[in-house]
């Protein structure tokens, strides 16, 4: 499952693991192998906040009617992954989800609306409340509103 990452992450090359899912999920429509199979995975396009390099994340979202949400949990680690805070510096941006690819903009939840969306990701993906467990920072939630 998810919560593998976590502990190999010393021994895994993220850049060639998301290279190589990115290439899966373009060739099968949104779905991958392995240990995302059986995942709903989005395609979150960011631009560096200090270098304007443009990167693609694969990330476990939540959606909600025609709201995604993804969430900067890095794994439970005590610090956010580069992709959130390129996104809040460049919230602008694009998704692929499925075989649609779209203009979102992505905007940072707080107070009880990230805990609502939290929760509800944590009751279909509990591996996300064992991350927010491990670190004392409040795991930040994003949606993905789309334009």
């Amino acid at each position: 499952m998810l919560h593998t990452i976590e502990v190999m992450a010393d021994t895994i090359d993220f850049d060639e693991m998301n290279r190589s899912v990115i290439t899966e999920f373009r060739a099968n429509g949104g779905a991958v192998g392995g240990m995302f199979e059986g995942y709903p995975l989005v395609l979150v396009h960011h631009v560096g906040a200090k270098s304007g390099t443009e990167r693609i994340a694969p990330l476990v979202p939540f959606q909600e009617d025609d709201r995604l949400y993804i969430f900067a949990s890095k794994g439970g680690s005590d610090e956010n992954p580069a992709w959130y805070h390129n996104l809040v510096a460049n919230p602008e941006t694009k998704v692929e989800f499925g075989t649609e690819t779209y203009p979102v903009v992505a905007r940072v939840l707080d107070g009880a609306e990230r805990d609502e969306i939290y929760d509800k990701q944590s009751a279909v993906q509990p591996q996300f409340a064992e991350y927010q467990r491990k670190t004392s920072r409040v795991i930040p939630v994003i949606e993905l509103r789309r334009v």
